[in-house]
């Protein structure tokens, strides 16, 4: 692929606009960030806060740690930390710098105010709708299908700031739909590293950050330290163990960046890290690095394309996927291979459900890297899975389409099943 190709420049576009800096489950930080818009807008400190979140947004913020909060969980303390302390212009770092007196705040504004958190009916999967009111001063705001697409600010009724709601699918400016694996190995293969290097290093940098600490701290579950125990620390082990160790400490409140992809820092650190850990084991070129990482990254986005932000389909399976065609790539595989190899992925753990954003989701990132691993394995080893095989069919395209029809469509009724068992039971 040649730098100047319009098709050149969109990938390095996709990787840019995916590959962004966020501290916390994403979900809750969204709020955050529509908390801090509003008190901008409003211009005082709410007295009053009324939140309408769908489904899922209830779902993957109920059992998360809010960093920067003092431990606390759930929807209230997300928006009364980004209202107290959150800077509206750091978007997904919204609540990044929190002092210890703001905590403090945080949790007695929180106890006051008392917000009312109630379903949004307007069937988005993803929807965060917040009024904040001070006397007779009100401020609106709301986003809808990506986490920092506001597509209303209101103040007193008045719109501030407003674009359409079939609008919200373009915040991301390029066009995702270019994406396929046969361009995406070619993209790794010739891309000018320099294009991608300020992204993917701090990609590295981030998340090998958070999975240390992972791993140094007490977390969750832990994860990473119950791998390396029971299993010893080999390559394909200590792959999985560091991934998992990176969400135990971001599932459980750890207060360090992570570089997200596809709205999610779990399947960033999934896509990444075991690609990091396998390209020093094997000891290759650190430009051979950066190209898996390319691979990795964009094969994860591909597959997220067809499924969307949320769904009752788990997102690690996805970046598992798309770090098995990374490792795949780090071995020399060439386009037959890594198609193979996510091909294997998907029919192995593509029944994952998502049930929100919690602890458990560093054992599901595990399952998910060793599938990946094992996709690759299969192949190598003369072995595969063929078309007719459940939801595989012939060719890597179909069975992604495919995977993306389950998640997006099929799943539709399980995820409502899993956002009732959660508010009703949880």
């Amino acid at each position: 692929m040649h730098k100047s190709d319009e098709k050149y420049q969109a990938y390095v576009k996709i990787l840019e606009e995916e590959l962004i800096p966020a501290m916390g489950c994403t979900e809750p930080i969204a709020i955050a960030y529509a908390g801090a818009v509003a008190r901008k807008t409003l211009g005082n400190l709410p007295e009053q806060l009324d939140i309408k979140v769908s489904g899922n947004i209830i779902k993957n913020v109920k059992s998360v740690i809010v960093p920067n909060t003092g431990g606390m969980r759930g929807i209230a303390a997300a928006l009364c930390a980004g209202v107290i302390a959150g800077d509206a212009e750091a978007l997904l770092e919204v609540i990044a710098r929190v002092t210890s007196g703001q905590k403090e705040e945080i949790k007695s504004y929180m106890d006051q105010v008392k917000p009312k958190i109630t379903p949004a009916s307007t069937g988005h999967v993803f929807e965060i709708d917040l009024t904040v009111t001070q006397g007779t001063e009100t401020a609106r705001v709301r986003i809808v299908d990506t986490h920092t697409n506001i597509i209303l600010i209101e103040k007193n009724g008045q719109p501030v700031f407003q674009k359409d709601v079939c609008s919200g699918k373009e915040e991301k400016k390029t066009d995702h739909s270019i994406l396929n694996i046969e361009d995406i190995i070619d993209f790794a293969n010739t891309v000018d590293t320099e294009d991608v290097k300020e992204v993917l290093e701090r990609q590295i940098r981030y998340n090998t950050a958070i999975s240390e600490e992972g791993l140094r701290g007490n977390y969750g579950a832990n994860i990473g330290k119950v791998l390396l125990h029971t299993y010893g620390d080999n390559i394909k082990i200590r792959a999985r163990a560091k991934a998992a160790a990176g969400s135990d400490a971001r599932m459980n409140g750890c207060e360090l960046p992570v570089v997200i992809n596809s709205g999610s820092g779990n399947q960033g650190m999934t896509a990444s890290i075991p690609v990091i850990e396998f390209a020093r084991e094997l000891q290759v070129s650190h430009d051979k690095m950066l190209r898996a990482l390319v691979l990795s990254n964009l094969v994860t986005i591909h597959l997220k394309t067809g499924i969307g932000t949320l769904s009752a389909y788990c997102g690690a399976v996805s970046a598992g996927c798309g770090s098995g065609a990374g490792i795949a790539y780090l071995y020399g595989g060439d386009y037959e291979v890594i198609a193979h190899t996510i091909v294997n992925s998907l029919a192995i753990v593509s029944g994952i459900i998502c049930d929100g954003a919690k602890a458990s989701c560093a054992a599901k990132i595990s399952a998910a890297v060793d599938a990946g691993i094992m996709g690759y394995e299969m192949y190598i080893q003369g072995q595969q899975f063929y078309g007719g095989d459940g939801i595989v069919t012939h060719g890597v395209e179909n069975t992604i389409r495919n995977v993306g029809q389950l998640a997006k469509e099929g799943m539709c009724e399980t995820d409502k099943e899993i956002i009732r068992i959660m508010v009703e039971r949880g």
